[in-house]
């Protein structure tokens, strides 16, 4: 075997290369996502350690008043053990994964990909990165369509860094929502945090009320004008549909402002 190809191996050089195919790139947090990993041998032969794939995103972390963007690592999965790839082989791998339940959505700028590594003692370990479509899954859509009955237009979508409230993960996605009918006039916007709790769903509001007169514009400058609340749906209410849990969610915000 050429000295010269091992050293050329350990740096990307004529080794193995990986290409990850998707069946569908669509999925729903707690369901899963299947395909087949491509494998083709180099020039070489080499032992490959194992193979990996790890689901991925981005958050923005504000620090120092500027905001950086960081890459986070939503959950790993290993696919195989060790084996041996000839020179010039060509193996093929299925497998399905279990996407998360807290997995954020693929909303607006937000990136959600697949990352498939090769585990190569002494070398550089090919990668293959698959961006895949993650959408709301039946309790999150039928809250996002209450919220659009109630006349909540969703403005922006982003993961943002959170110390706590992301359980595992360092950020929590946030929904920003504003008036455009029923709380125009009422509300500056409507912030949410959706987490699902198996067949319910937890959700985290911050109601930003619009500052009116004196005591309004004292209270927005005191920052008195946000009230966070915490809910809890019930999957049993969330199967009855959006018309219900908007009439839930016009009382309880009403409340607040």
């Amino acid at each position: 075997m050429s000295i010269f190809k091992k050293v050329l191996a350990s740096v990307g050089i004529g080794s193995a290369k990986v290409d990850t195919r998707l069946d569908h790139p669509r999925v729903s947090p707690g369901e899963s996502i299947s395909g087949v990993i491509h494998i083709h041998g180099g020039q070489l032969d080499q032992q490959i350690e194992s193979i990996y794939m790890y689901l991925k995103t981005e958050y923005l972390k504000e620090e120092n008043d500027k905001k950086t963007t960081h890459t986070a690592e939503i959950a790993k999965y290993h696919i195989t053990d060790g084996f041996l790839l000839r020179q010039g082989e060509g193996r093929e791998v299925a497998f399905t994964l279990a996407i998360p339940e807290n997995a954020p959505l693929s909303l607006q700028s937000t990136p959600v990909w697949l990352e498939t590594g090769l585990d190569i003692d002494m070398a550089i370990d090919p990668r293959d990165h698959d961006q895949i479509d993650i959408v709301a899954g039946p309790n999150v859509a039928t809250v996002m369509e209450a919220l659009s009955e109630l006349g909540f237009r969703l403005r922006e979508v982003s993961n943002d860094y959170s110390s706590n409230l992301g359980g595992d993960l360092p950020f929590v996605q946030e929904f920003e929502y504003v008036p455009t009918t029923n709380f125009h006039g009422a509300l500056e916007e409507l912030e949410v945090l959706y987490f699902p709790r198996g067949d319910d769903l937890e959700l985290f509001l911050q109601i930003d009320r619009r500052a009116r007169g004196f005591k309004g514009k004292l209270e927005e400058q005191l920052g008195l004008d946000e009230s966070l609340v915490r809910l809890t749906i019930p999957g049993s209410e969330l199967r009855r549909g959006s018309t219900i849990v908007a009439g839930q969610l016009h009382d309880l915000i009403s409340r607040y402002i």
